[in-house]
Order: structure tokens, then C-alpha cells, then sequence
């Protein structure tokens, strides 16, 4: 254990701590007006639920950090089959959220399966492309099957309906698949298919799927309606210039702004700690982002680094999505923003996924420092890290 500690990269432990740090003190801020409208006594309330669900994911955290990544990989198909028992689940014992079926309460906290779904697919692809090395120019046998599992669980997430964190796992799918090694033609073949997958899926979207597009490029084409919380987060942002009006001194928060713990969280951010505010939460995310790619390519292990490669991409691609959508970029789709937003399946997912990332850090720097050794004496290192 003391050797394990010793080969921490503390540099991503502090900026996970930072910006869990940053989401419990806006969603103090930013969630005051909502709480005192919704708990008239509890101006706390969202606070309050977000601590407790922080030291949740800061046990489940520890635990991740400590454990070696490459346990996950005895049981990645327990894992995935579980991941999709989860989804099927939600039909049947699942409460309708904001339109989507997507949540199961437990003792009246509310847990949204979808979330751990993008780490236990993530175990799974990483297991399985680096299990099937010697046989990825075989289509149908090595890329094949997994492909079906992504398909399963991509249309039980859009059955809920939930196209951001779709969106999500998709994407971090395609980021491990095309870093796994594949033949060239294969991945044509597969960008191209989802490129039209996509193209077809959008002429089933609902005038209400549509809308968000209406309110993502032309929100002053409806301002009281479809474009108004995109309008009041270019209002907050713009109030905030680049040092902020101060924190707590939002006013956007106060019933203008809708959502502005969650979805909306980095326009509150822009508002009171301005543009420095934003740079800071932007850098430190985009620190993880790099760094974990970084342990992905200096890594030795196919193994880890494939889930490194996922957990970094899956982190930078729902950062990309939930600001993309706060500044108008991308389509509103409800997706929180890694470690700030409130939400406590979030913030545990990605507790989660942190340990395991600075877990594959340690293993990385250990053996980078490590002379050359024989093989047996490597794996008698590696045991005793």
C-alpha cells in the first residue's frame, strides 16, 4: 500500500478535489432560489443531498483508487449484462422525470442507472478489444458482438427517452473502438453507418426533440418559450464579465434562469466568478481529459490503457456536451457537467471512474520507474503494488 501511494499522481487527485469542491459551493449559490421556492424551510436542501451524495462517492472513490484496475476486467460481462439489467429495470419500476423515464428511487433518493452505465461499458469494451488483439481484423467475431451490446443499450437509453447521455455513450464507444486498433476499413465502415443511423434517426425526432434544435441556433426566434433558458444563461454570462459579480450575487438564479444547479450550473458560475470562473473549471477538466489520455499512451497494458482512453474520453465528451449546450453550441439535452452539476449519480459515476483512472496512473508510474527486470520478477511487482 505504501508503495502504491507513493506512485499517486496527486495532480489529478487535487483537481478531482478542486472541482468537487467548486460543485458543492455553486450549488450552494445557484441553488438557493430553488430551494427556498420548492422546501420554503430548507434554502440548504440541494446542498445538503449533494454532500451526502459526495461522501458516498468519496468512500466509493477511495475504494476505486485503492482496488487494481484490473479486476474489473474478471468480470466485465457480469458488469455489462448488469449494466443493461439496470436499463431494462427502469420500465418497470422507473419514475418520470422532466419527460423521461430514466430514474429508480431508492428510499427516496432518486438514482439514474444510465449514468453508471457509460463506466460499465467502458470495463467492457476495454476488457474485450484488448482480450480479441490478435483478432480485431476479423469484423465479425471480434467487433461484431460488442457492437451488439452497444446497440442494446443505446436504444434502452433512447427508449426512456434520453438522448444526451446516449449521445454520451455513444461517443465514448466510438473513442475506445478507434483507439482499440481496428483495421482502417472497418472504422469507415463504422463511422459511415453511424453518420447515417443518425441522419435516419433524426427524421424520427418529435416537434419537442426538434425544438431544442430551434432553441440551440435561434433562441430569439422564441424567446418566452423554447429559447428562453438559453436567452437568461447569455444574460448571466454576459453580467458576469470576466470577474464575476461576486459569489452569491447572482440574480439570474432567482427564478430567471431554469435549472441553474444542473444543466446550467457554468452560467451561474459565469455570472458570479465571470470568465475566470469558467476558465478555471474548464482547465481543470480539460487537465484530466489530457492527462488521462496521456496515461493511455504510455501505458503497456492494452487493457488499461483502453479504459483510460474511455474514462478521459467519457469525462471530456459530457464536458463538451453540457457547456456546448450552455452557450449554445450544441442541443439542450440535460446532461450534468462532470463533478459540478447537482446530481448524485453523476457526481458518484465520475468519483468512481477518477479512482480507477489514478489507480491505472499509479500502475503506469510504477512500472515506468521500475529497471529492467525478467518477467517473473515484473509480475512480483506488479502483485506487490
Amino acid at each position: 500500500m505504501k508503495k502504491f501511494f507513493q506512485h499517486v499522481d496527486y495532480s489529478l487527485l487535487v483537481s478531482v478535489f478542486l472541482l468537487c469542491g467548486i460543485g458543492l459551493v455553486m450549488i450552494y449559490s445557484a441553488s438557493i432560489g430553488v430551494s427556498i421556492t420548492k422546501y420554503e424551510y430548507s434554502p440548504s436542501h440541494f446542498f445538503v443531498r449533494q454532500l451526502a451524495f459526495f461522501f458516498v462517492g468519496l468512500i466509493i472513490f477511495s475504494f476505486t483508487m485503492i482496488l487494481p484496475y484490473q479486476f474489473y476486467k474478471r468480470f466485465m460481462a457480469p458488469i455489462v449484462f448488469a449494466s443493461i439489467a439496470m436499463l431494462i429495470a427502469v420500465f418497470f419500476f422507473g419514475k418520470t422525470v422532466n419527460n423521461a423515464k430514466s430514474w429508480i428511487m431508492i428510499g427516496g433518493f432518486g438514482l439514474q442507472p444510465a449514468e453508471f452505465v457509460k463506466l460499465g461499458l467502458s470495463i467492457y469494451l476495454a476488457g474485450i478489444f484488448s482480450k480479441k488483439q490478435d483478432k480485431l481484423d476479423q469484423f465479425s467475431t471480434s467487433v461484431v458482438p460488442p457492437l451488439s451490446i452497444i446497440l442494446i443499450i443505446l436504444l434502452l437509453i433512447i427508449k426512456q427517452p434520453d438522448f444526451g447521455t446516449a449521445m454520451v455513450v455513444a461517443a465514448v464507444a466510438g473513442i475506445i473502438i478507434f483507439c482499440s486498433g481496428i483495421q482502417r476499413k472497418h472504422l469507415v465502415l463504422l463511422i459511415g453507418a453511424s453518420v447515417g443511423a443518425l441522419v435516419l434517426f433524426s427524421f424520427l425526432f418529435s416537434g419537442e426533440q426538434m425544438s431544442r434544435f430551434t432553441a440551440a441556433y435561434d433562441p430569439f426566434s422564441d424567446p418566452e418559450r423554447d429559447g428562453y433558458q438559453l436567452i437568461n444563461a447569455y444574460v448571466a454570462m454576459a453580467a458576469g464579465g470576466m470577474t464575476g459579480s461576486g459569489l452569491g450575487e447572482s440574480v439570474q438564479k432567482y427564478g430567471f434562469l431554469p435549472e441553474p444547479h444542473t444543466d446550467f450550473i457554468i452560467a451561474i458560475i459565469g455570472e458570479e466568478l465571470g470568465f475566470i470562473g469558467i476558465a478555471a473549471v474548464i482547465l481543470l477538466l480539460a487537465f484530466i481529459v489530457i492527462k488521462g489520455f496521456y496515461i493511455g499512451v504510455i501505458g503497456k497494458d492494452t487493457y488499461g490503457s483502453l479504459l483510460a482512453f474511455g474514462i478521459s474520453g467519457m469525462i471530456g465528451v459530457q464536458s463538451s456536451v453540457n457547456l456546448g449546450a450552455a452557450v449554445g453550441l450544441l442541443p439542450i439535452t440535460g446532461v450534468p457537467l462532470p463533478f459540478i452539476s447537482y446530481g448524485g449519480s453523476s457526481l458518484i459515476l465520475f468519483m468512481a471512474s477518477a479512482g480507477i483512472l489514478i489507480n491505472i496512473s499509479a500502475h503506469v508510474n510504477f512500472k515506468l520507474k521500475q529497471p529492467a527486470a525478467a518477467p517473473a520478477a515484473k509480475e512480483r511487482q506488479v502483485k506487490a503494488l
